[in-house]
């Protein structure tokens, strides 16, 4: 969702990525809501493995947010390739796991991971993308106790087919094992060269 630019930041002297969204979406107010949510929630985490958001914010109008500039391809761009070598596809799991764990210990969850919004850089690094349908609410305890959820509008579905955990495909409460069973579909997909599901 939106359109990224490189550009050249002055003050810093380096360049970036920036992501506006399209002047036709500003006046929906639920693809603001999840703009905003990406950059919130992406700017609560640094970690090597998930993209960096330096700033955010409105021009004519216009959100955008400002990010590190990537250099390399997506992982769905490396997957028409061919299927990765197995010790390839192991060590960008290992990434993936790891700017996961990060997310989940700041209680955000991602809920679309796919490898469309997965990036990798020409040096190997792997970085997580758009964080725009992330879970960022505190998580809300089971009445027994049990582990930690974080709710969705009853019914609601977000994310993409094919890459969500049958609670989230039911539109029920997830928790970040909803990230795990996309990173196991990602996996699946990377070593076979065709989707899981």
């Amino acid at each position: 969702m939106g359109e990224v630019y490189r550009a050249s930041d002055p003050r810093l002297g380096r360049e970036v990525a920036i992501k506006v969204l399209p002047a036709a979406f500003t006046f929906d107010a639920e693809r603001l809501r999840r703009f905003e949510q990406e950059a919130r929630a992406a700017s609560a985490l640094n970690h090597p493995n998930i993209l960096t958001v330096h700033d955010i914010g409105t021009h004519e109008e216009c959100p955008y947010l400002v990010c590190e500039l990537l250099h390399g391809k997506t992982l769905r761009d490396l997957l028409g390739e061919a299927p990765l070598p197995v010790q390839k596809a192991a060590d960008y799991a290992r990434q993936l796991a790891s700017g996961l764990a990060a997310a989940h210990a700041k209680e955000i969850i991602h809920r679309d991971l796919k490898p469309e919004n997965v990036f990798v850089t020409d040096d190997g690094r792997v970085k997580i993308l758009d964080f725009g349908l992330a879970k960022l609410l505190p998580p809300i305890r089971t009445d027994e106790g049990g582990p930690a959820v974080a709710s969705t509008e009853t019914g609601m579905i977000l994310g993409t087919m094919g890459y969500m955990s049958p609670e989230q495909a039911q539109g029920m409460r997830v928790d970040h094992r909803t990230d795990l069973f996309s990173l196991g579909a990602v996996l699946y997909e990377m070593v076979s060269g065709r989707p899981a599901f």
